[in-house]
């Protein structure tokens, strides 16, 4: 199983940006979303998660920006999905650390990150057109 010290050695040879803001939790500032992904170690599981924004209120355009986070689920992110948590849309994947390995960690990392970074842009427009109302 891998350790604590094995995640964040992988987490140096992936050559981000990290630090340990609380025991076994990992903030780490990734190349293409600009936007901080956090790395839970939590035995048996590695939690991995990042806030792309605050949901918008309620409104006409609702169902849209919703069936498109559930698109995009299906077809566009490879690693992990989108969900709804206090009011935030994030991106997050679970992994084992039984089996984990750095190649698994890595593509689960630079998955959420390119699909914030590719995805923001549309998901703020839904955003906005759910707002208005």
């Amino acid at each position: 199983m891998v350790t604590r010290e094995d995640l964040e050695s992988f987490l140096i040879r992936m050559d981000l940006d990290h630090h340990e803001v609380d025991e076994g939790m990992f903030l780490v500032r990734g190349r293409n979303s600009g936007l901080p992904v956090v790395v839970h170690y939590s035995p048996p599981l590695l939690l991995i998660r990042m806030k792309v924004m605050d949901l918008p209120e309620e409104g006409e355009g609702s169902l849209e920006f919703f069936r498109t986070l559930l698109e995009l689920n299906a077809t566009d992110v490879v690693h992990g999905a989108y969900g709804i948590e206090d009011g935030e849309l994030i991106l997050s994947d679970t992994l084992e650390l039984e089996t984990l390995d750095f190649l698994e960690l890595q593509a689960s990392v630079e998955s959420i990150e390119l699909a914030a970074a590719a995805h923001m842009q549309r998901i703020r427009t839904l955003a906005g057109s759910g707002a208005e109302g």
